[in-house]
């Protein structure tokens, strides 16, 4: 998770050399779009892990709740990327 968000910070910073430099606005703009899918994503894997957490310290462990947690994971994971 600290990786990604430190991966978008460097591309702001990069975003902000580019516009202090005079890159065209359809470059950063590009830039932009790219960040906010990076954190997008992010949010969107911490969720699920949030989510996770939660159901597996309701649920239990064993195999069979183990596999039906997965599938709502997978299904939310799906649902959350449809609503960037």
């Amino acid at each position: 998770m600290l990786n990604r968000l430190k991966r978008a910070e460097g591309q702001l910073r990069g975003i902000q050399r580019m516009i202090e430099s005079g890159q065209p606005g359809i470059d950063v703009a590009s830039q932009l779009v790219a960040v906010r899918r990076a954190l997008d994503s992010t949010y969107v894997h911490m969720t699920v892990s949030l989510v996770e957490q939660e159901l597996g310290s309701r649920l239990g462990g064993d195999a069979r709740g183990r596999k039906q947690m997965g599938e709502v994971l997978g299904e939310l994971t799906q649902l959350l990327a449809k609503v960037r």
